[in-house]
């Protein structure tokens, strides 16, 4: 219990900016057989709800109207740990870095045009912040043709791992085993967990919490 404290995202501040950082998220719906269907999908995270644009017809629409508990989740895979990080020979020490959201919630079908409007001109905003469009109004017969679904949140539940539970020396050499491996996300990764870097190595600057 205490380790998976550790894990656990206490800042609903922390969150709010994964979310609104994040271009991919997932809802599970229940479809007619009684299964989970689990759909990637643009969305935006707006007054504390998240909304999403859809074919006005398809079968999550309809999993939702008979049965409206649904999940919705999102995650970053921030880095791969090899096993020799830790190891030179033991395979099961491979780790990773990572941040998850989970929703658990109820899913709707917006109808009102005025909140269908805020939820796609939110949906532009976040993936065309260079503008070049024009703003959805109400009146606009575009509503007409998409739907969009709305999660309200009956729990959030946020969970990370950036090298917070490790003792300090522990995360210092962590961070120059990443710097050292030197991937796409390294870089980025060392930020989040709190380090500098420069061309002559990572610098624990603070040990983040979230």
């Amino acid at each position: 219990m205490q380790l998976l404290g550790k894990l656990e995202i206490k800042s609903k501040q922390k969150i709010t900016e994964f979310l609104n950082s994040e271009s991919t998220g997932r809802i599970a719906s229940i479809d007619s057989n009684g299964f989970p269907q689990i759909i990637p999908m643009n969305f935006v995270f707006i007054n504390d709800v998240v909304y999403m644009h859809s074919h006005t017809r398809g079968e999550k629409l309809e999993n939702i109207r008979k049965n409206d508990k649904v999940g919705f989740e999102v995650d970053r895979n921030l880095e791969f740990l090899p096993s020799y990080f830790f190891d030179p020979t033991d395979a099961s020490l491979a780790d990773t870095l990572y941040v998850s959201v989970v929703i658990k919630g109820n899913g709707t079908i917006v109808d009102d045009k005025n909140e269908k409007t805020l939820a796609l001109n939110g949906l532009m905003k976040k993936y065309q912040p260079e503008g070049r469009y024009e703003a959805i109004a109400p009146e606009m017969d575009v509503l007409n043709e998409v739907a969009v679904i709305k999660v309200i949140p009956d729990t959030i539940r946020g969970k990370y791992k950036i090298g917070q539970t490790m003792k300090r020396d522990e995360k210092i050499a962590l961070g120059k085993n990443i710097l050292e491996r030197n991937t796409e996300t390294a870089k980025h990764t060392l930020e989040i967990m709190g380090f500098s870097v420069s061309k002559s190595g990572v610098e624990l600057e603070n040990d983040v919490e979230w």
